[in-house]
């Protein structure tokens, strides 16, 4: 979604997500890019984890903080720029959960968000 990379993330969130938690868009960037290579192709075990929605080619999940911590570890992320990441994807998230009909309010205590591209092979 951003006009730079195939990532699911609006640039306005990442700009606005990079500047508020004082990190360089550009080290923001390189980091959802990293993760999102990995979250690509884990639907089926994101769907187990939690509610989720679709909006376009992209669906956004409502998961664990605990589930996306397992995620995470395989990173050696800087704190602060971790932390700007679940930002992002949750900030992300929520919009899509408030544009579907059928999604409940907002996130729970303790609930993240997650979007990731959906491919054709993905789909079925």
């Amino acid at each position: 979604m951003t006009d730079e990379t195939a990532i699911p993330i609006e640039s306005s969130v990442v700009e606005r997500v990079a500047e508020e938690s004082g990190v360089d868009s550009e080290g923001l960037m390189a980091a959802l890019v990293e993760l999102d290579a990995t979250l690509i192709g884990q639907h089926s075990t994101l769907e187990r984890s939690g509610d989720y929605v679709s909006v376009d080619d992209t669906r956004a999940y409502r998961i664990s903080r605990e589930r996306l911590q397992t995620v995470l570890n395989d990173f050696t992320f800087d704190e602060r720029i971790e932390a700007a990441v679940v930002r992002a994807h949750t900030e992300q998230a929520d919009q899509f959960f408030a544009s579907a009909t059928h999604a409940t309010e907002g996130f729970d205590e303790g609930e993240v968000g997650i979007v990731v591209g959906v491919n054709t092979a993905e789909e079925f």
